[in-house]
């Protein structure tokens, strides 16, 4: 996992140095444009070799959610890093991953499965697909039904809730980062950033057509 994320951040331009207490492990796949250090990053000693204090961000990705968690709590209470993102290995987990643990994002495997398992058989639901911890801000995905009421509407003309803004359109294999005068079109996929006071239903009626109300019966 580390060194996958390495390679991606390596190849975007940022300067990257993995950690990691088996010699094993550097020996294998090792990413050559990284800078090595064998040790525990749950050591003190380890982190301060390092330099953890001059880093912009730190990635606790390790299979053991016990290491994650005190990884990201040195990094950020002894070190003052600015950014930790920490892995989330077993759901159950996943609430102490919050600002008194010094972690601000967590991201959860197993939960971005289930919300793209969602997203495919769940057309018009809506589905969260990230929470920022340290914020409490989400991120919300949902893929307009053909029948919705903002489809073939312009963005400019939807009157969004508040604390809810549109920040993605997912149209096929297209990413369109969203302007007034766009028109949304079936089976659009949306993404919503959603902050910690906003109803994340509010969307709904605003997404959704109404259910056919039913006729009284005499």
């Amino acid at each position: 996992m580390g060194r996958s994320i390495a390679r991606d951040l390596l190849e975007h331009g940022h300067e990257v140095m993995l950690m990691d207490a088996s010699p094993a492990a550097m020996r294998v796949a090792q990413v050559a444009e990284a800078d090595w250090m064998l040790a525990d990053a749950c050591e003190m000693a380890a982190l301060r070799e390092a330099g953890t204090e001059t880093m912009d961000v730190v990635v606790a990705a390790t299979g053991d959610d016990k290491a994650n968690l005190v990884v990201s709590f040195l990094a950020k209470t002894e070190f003052g890093v600015p950014r930790t993102v920490a892995r989330v290995n077993n759901p159950r987990n996943e609430w102490m991953y919050d600002a008194q643990w010094g972690v601000d994002v967590a991201v959860s495997t197993p939960r971005i499965m289930t919300a793209m398992v969602e997203e495919a058989v769940a057309v018009g639901d809506l589905v969260k697909v990230f929470t920022f911890h340290q914020s409490g801000a989400s991120i919300m995905e949902v893929t307009l039904p053909a029948d919705s009421p903002v489809v073939g509407s312009t963005i400019r003309s939807i009157e969004w809730p508040q604390e809810i803004v549109l920040s993605c359109i997912v149209r096929g294999d297209r990413t369109i980062a969203p302007s007034p005068s766009d028109t949304l079109e079936a089976y659009d996929e949306l993404l919503f950033i959603v902050s910690a006071e906003a109803d994340p239903e509010s969307l709904t009626p605003v997404l959704r057509s109404a259910p056919p109300s039913t006729p009284p019966t005499e």
